[in-house]
């Protein structure tokens, strides 16, 4: 089975999690493309999803599934996203596409956090992706300085902005091994917006795309 085969299968297992939800949440990614690609079975009985990015409110829209502003809905019972990568402990490391501000947002607003990967992004111990880190644009060489001092090699994304007007550093040669505390370390360097570990509001469930099967965690 490809790693196309597997996003695709675990995409569809994420779906009995938002049958009956009226207001989902849906993250941003080549497996949640898939996901919202399985909801256009059943979009007649969804009333509306929240999106954490311009190309996951475009998919959404082009199945004919309306896009709410978080603002309105207050809390939602369930946020489904992918992940670059996941630990046994279901602490991520999420930004690769850049949406991780939304992302993190959606997630601390949601009662559940669905996190639908295929086996490649299962690890022991965060950092082999560089973890991104949304910075103030004014501020990214001082935060990138102050990223050095934690031992990681930032990386500057070039010519990229992200949706929130943003910018992004990769951080290199990490080994995350407490999550939760370099998460607060890392959110508390000003200028950052928001760092891609997602351990203080880590995945619920966490679905693997693995062989023919689908693991949960």
């Amino acid at each position: 089975m490809t790693q196309d085969e597997l996003k695709q299968k675990v995409a569809q297992a994420a779906v009995p999690y938002v049958r009956d939800v009226g207001i989902i949440g849906v993250g941003t990614g080549s497996t949640v493309n898939h996901f919202i690609d399985y909801l256009a079975d059943f979009k007649a009985d969804i009333e509306g999803a929240v999106s954490s990015s311009i190309v996951s409110t475009e998919r959404l829209k082009k199945i004919g599934i309306p896009v709410l502003d978080l603002n309105a809905v207050g809390n939602l019972d369930v946020y489904v996203d992918g992940a670059d990568e996941v630990n046994p402990h279901k602490h991520m490391v999420k930004g690769g596409g850049g949406a991780l501000t939304r992302e993190k947002i959606i997630a601390a607003a949601s009662k559940k956090f669905v996190c639908i990967v295929d086996e490649t992004k299962c690890v022991d111990v965060l950092g082999a992706f560089p973890l991104p880190v949304e910075v103030i644009p004014m501020a990214r060489s001082y935060v990138a300085r102050e990223l050095v001092k934690l031992g990681g090699q930032p990386v500057w994304r070039e010519n990229y902005i992200t949706d929130n007007h943003n910018e992004i550093l990769d951080v290199h040669n990490l080994s995350i091994i407490e999550p939760t505390k370099l998460e607060e370390i890392i959110n508390n360097i000003v200028g950052v917006v928001t760092v891609g570990i997602f351990a203080l509001r880590a995945a619920d469930i966490v679905l693997i795309g693995k062989g023919d099967e689908v693991i949960t965690r």
